[in-house]
C-alpha cells in the first residue's frame, strides 16, 4: 500500500476532502503531529483510527521503525495539525524514506495557508515565493529584506504570533511603503486580514496577537537599473571573476535574468 500524505484543514475542521475522510478511516495507522488535535479531526468526522505520533523530534526513529512496515504491506496516513505535511512540518524524510525503499507515496490535496493567505492578501499576481518561517536573528532578517527588495513578486512566509511586531517594525524600518497583509486564523471564527504598508501594520501589531499568522509581502520596490546591472557584472570580470559566475550573481541580487546580464556584458 502507499504512504498517503494527507492535507488537514486550517482552522475551520469542515475544510477536508471526502478522500482525506475515507483515507483516514481506512488506514491501519494514522501518524499525527499532536495526537490530541487529530483526535479531535476525527471525532468530528466520526472517524475511529489507530494514532500514533510523528513529530519533530521523535522523526528519525520513527522513520526507522516506519518504512519496512510500509514494505510489508501497511496502509499507513500521514497528517500534520494543519496544511499540507512535509512542507514546513514534519514529514519530508519519511516521503524520501519511502520513496528510496520503493513504496509509493501519493498526495492528498487539500487546503494550504499559503495559497488561502496570498489570495486574501489582494497581491497575488501569478508569480510568488514562499520563504517558510522568517529568521529569528535581526541580521538574518535584515538580510531577507534585502533580498526580497528587489523581487517584483509577492513572498509569503509563517511567523509566529510573539515575534511578529518585532518582524514588522524590523520591515518597517528596512522598507516602510512595502505593501503588507498579515492573515490571522484564517478561516477560523475570528479570521482578521490586516493590509497596508509595513509601517501601518507594524503600528497596527504592536502587541503579540493571537493564533496563526502568515505573512505576505508585496514586490519589493528595488527594482534593478539594467544599466547598473550590466556594469556591476563588467567590473566582476574585469577583476577575474568568470563572466557566468558573474552573471549569476548578480543575477541573484537583482531583477534581471542571467542569461541576460551574460549576453549584455559580452
Amino acid at each position: 500500500m502507499p504512504l498517503a500524505i494527507c492535507a488537514t484543514p486550517i482552522g475551520n475542521l469542515d475544510d477536508i476532502t471526502l478522500r482525506v475522510l475515507a483515507e483516514l478511516r481506512d488506514a491501519d495507522v494514522v501518524l499525527a503531529e499532536d495526537t490530541r488535535h487529530t483526535r479531535g479531526l476525527l471525532d468530528r468526522h466520526g472517524i475511529r483510527a489507530r494514532l500514533l505520533s510523528y513529530h519533530e523530534h521523535n522523526e528519525a526513529a520513527r522513520v526507522a521503525e516506519l518504512v519496512p512496515r510500509l514494505q510489508a504491506g501497511e496502509r499507513i496516513a500521514l497528517v500534520t495539525d494543519a496544511g499540507m505535511p512535509a512542507v514546513s512540518d514534519p514529514g519530508a524524510r519519511l516521503v524520501r524514506a519511502a520513496l528510496e525503499a520503493g513504496v509509493e507515496v501519493t498526495v492528498l490535496p487539500g487546503p494550504s495557508a499559503v495559497e488561502t493567505a496570498l489570495v486574501a492578501s489582494g497581491l497575488a499576481a501569478g508569480r510568488y515565493a514562499f520563504v517558510g518561517f522568517l529568521p529569528r536573528k535581526a541580521g538574518e532578517l535584515e538580510a531577507l529584506w534585502r533580498e526580497t527588495a528587489a523581487w517584483t513578486w509577492p513572498v509569503v512566509a509563517f511567523e509566529s504570533p510573539q515575534r511578529l511586531p518585532a518582524s514588522l517594525r524590523s520591515l518597517a524600518s528596512f522598507e516602510p511603503e512595502r505593501e503588507v497583509a498579515v492573515c490571522r486564523e484564517l478561516t477560523k471564527r475570528f479570521e482578521e486580514i490586516a493590509r497596508g504598508s509595513a509601517a501601518e501594520v507594524a503600528a497596527h501589531f504592536a502587541e503579540a496577537p493571537k493564533g496563526e499568522i502568515t505573512l505576505v509581502l508585496g514586490p519589493g520596490s528595488a527594482v534593478s537599473d539594467p544599466a547598473e546591472a550590466r556594469a556591476a557584472v563588467a567590473d566582476l570580470v574585469t577583476a577575474g571573476t568568470p563572466r557566468r559566475v558573474a552573471a549569476d550573481v548578480v543575477a541573484r541580487l537583482t531583477d534581471m535574468s542571467r542569461n541576460e546580464l551574460y549576453r549584455g556584458s559580452l
